[in-house]
């Protein structure tokens, strides 16, 4: 009878933690979360109800099973929810294709060291402003890159995402100084086809995006996230960075794709390199750039934004930027925002959304 008694105490704990996660995911929005279908979602709240009334007549043990049937539940509702919403993946929409709101097309970029890949994102609306994104290391230029197109594409603006040497479909090994031709190239294809141009850098995109600049690039409005003067980390660092990954920032993801989308979407090709990217980071040099920037590029818009909870690029590095940004650029150090959660961060793409629309549209 016991056992009996037990066997339905963890039914009872199951049912009320699918049902507890299934109702967050409906008040968060989080369809990638979901489980039920409109029909069967007026079920959640008696279901939730008759699992709590019979887990109290446990007394105390209801608390032990409710610590015991948690676990389980989650990955039980996350595995219903990736086969649920299997359909729906978010990197489809960077597929090259034509959209309600966009065309998208898979080029080759013509530079000084080769053919650099890219996807050459449109609005439909007629535009003259584009940006240039430039990934981290280890990324591509669909790695979650969704959100900061969707927020471009906002604002009516043509989209370059690219691969850095190295990286992604490049053909070429990460090296220096070839690497920087990326964003120089880049830039230049962009000139002929609009008449304001500006450039996101990611960690080491941006870096390499900083250095194009302080040598020839021209750009109309350079936006920097996370660039590391240094970089040097260990495996707490990594951990910490994956606890900080369990916050909102990241988990409105799952508005765009289910769990197992959202998970896969971190696939990249390894890197190839010639040059490691600690020494990379160093040859290119976030401090020189800036110096170089401020004394040649007078007043060109630079917006600079760093995590204040990043563990591989801390807020040490933020304020040693800081002391020698150009007088006329702007710094945020975003609480909270790790390094892998600041890109996706909406407070970062509100940031920009806004800055690129006063230095590209606004002034433009």
């Amino acid at each position: 009878m016991q056992g009996r008694d037990g066997f339905a105490s963890s039914i009872y704990g199951l049912l009320f933690w699918l049902s507890l996660l299934e109702t967050m995911a409906a008040v968060l929005r989080l369809r990638g979360l979901r489980i039920t279908g409109r029909l069967t979602q007026v079920c959640i709240a008696p279901t939730l109800f008759l699992a709590l009334r019979q887990l109290r007549r446990d007394g105390r043990r209801a608390w032990l099973t409710l610590a015991l049937t948690s676990l389980p539940a989650l990955i039980g509702h996350l595995a219903l929810a990736s086969w649920r919403n299997r359909a729906l993946d978010p990197r489809l929409r960077l597929r090259p294709g034509i959209y309600a709101d966009r065309q998208i097309s898979r080029l080759d970029i013509p530079t000084a060291t080769g053919p650099v890949p890219a996807l050459y994102v449109v609005p439909h609306a007629e535009t003259r402003t584009a940006v240039c994104v430039a990934h981290g290391s280890g990324c591509n230029k669909t790695f979650y890159a969704w959100p900061i197109v969707d927020m471009l594409l906002r604002q009516n603006m043509a989209v370059l995402l690219i691969d850095l040497d190295g990286h992604g479909e490049s053909p070429r090994p990460q090296a220096f100084p070839a690497i920087v031709h990326n964003i120089i190239g880049s830039l230049e294809w962009l000139r002929i086809r609009h008449e304001r141009v500006g450039v996101i850098g990611v960690s080491l995109g941006g870096c390499v995006a900083l250095r194009a600049v302080a040598d020839t690039a021209m750009a109309d409005a350079l936006v920097v996230l996370e660039a590391p003067i240094w970089l040097w980390y260990t495996r707490w660092h990594m951990l910490r960075e994956v606890l900080w990954l369990l916050q909102p920032a990241v988990l409105r993801l799952l508005r765009d794709g289910s769990p197992y989308h959202i998970v896969h979407a971190w696939e990249s090709p390894r890197i190839r390199a010639t040059i490691g990217t600690r020494d990379l980071i160093e040859a290119l040099d976030v401090i020189g750039s800036l110096q170089r920037i401020t004394a040649t590029a007078h007043g060109l818009p630079l917006l600079l934004i760093y995590g204040g909870s990043d563990a591989i690029v801390p807020p040490v590095q933020a304020r040693q930027v800081a002391r020698v940004m150009p007088p006329w650029g702007t710094l945020h150090l975003l609480p909270h925002a790790s390094h892998l959660s600041l890109p996706i961060d909406p407070r970062t793409l509100r940031l920009i959304a806004d800055w690129l629309r006063e230095m590209l549209i606004t002034d433009g």
